[in-house]
């Protein structure tokens, strides 16, 4: 039997829609390239009660990152409360701080949307 008969398919698809915790900021990164990044408010559907007695998390919040031409046009437009929604795949990136190398997890976005503009005022 061959190892592609025994794995199971796999994707790395995220598909994600909630409300932005901030403005998307433009970075140019040193070798001039530029993307948007933001980050998104997730409600989750289910509230877990911990050990303690306490709640768990109600939101996730995910970061982020638009590089193409079009994703980032989109996202130069969006403001702190939009819903928006997004797909793309989830990515960890490395970058040095304070002298060690430190990595995080965000969502390069490939599609984006506005589904509903904050209340303005």
């Amino acid at each position: 039997m061959t190892m592609d008969a025994v794995a199971p398919t796999t994707a790395n698809t995220v598909r994600l829609s909630g409300r932005l915790a901030a403005e998307p900021e433009e970075r140019v990164l040193p070798s001039g390239d530029r993307l948007w990044t933001c980050r998104l408010i997730v409600p989750r559907a289910d509230v877990r009660v911990l050990a303690s007695g306490r709640k768990g998390p109600s939101v996730d919040v995910v970061d982020l990152a638009g590089w193409s031409g079009k994703v980032r046009r989109s996202m130069r437009t969006w403001r702190a409360g939009d819903v928006v929604g997004v797909e793309g795949a989830l990515r960890r990136r490395f970058y040095r701080s304070g002298g060690q190398t430190a990595s995080r997890m965000e969502v390069e976005v490939t599609t984006a949307r506005v589904l509903r503009r904050a209340a303005s005022g």
